[in-house]
């Protein structure tokens, strides 16, 4: 499990930069720690850099 995890952030990262990696780190923080807050903004990074990516 590890491995995959790390192969996706390495992904993230080299597809969207440093935004990509704050914004996954954010996301997986906030499911690990049950926190509303980083859950909902690393996931708003996220679909932000998405769609920048396809527009």
């Amino acid at each position: 499990m590890p491995l995959i995890a790390f192969a996706l952030e390495e992904f993230v990262q080299w597809r969207f930069g440093l935004m990509g990696a704050i914004g996954l780190g954010m996301l997986s923080f906030g499911l690990r720690a049950r926190n509303a807050a980083f859950t909902g903004v690393g996931s708003v990074v996220l679909a932000l850099l998405l769609h920048s990516a396809s527009v």
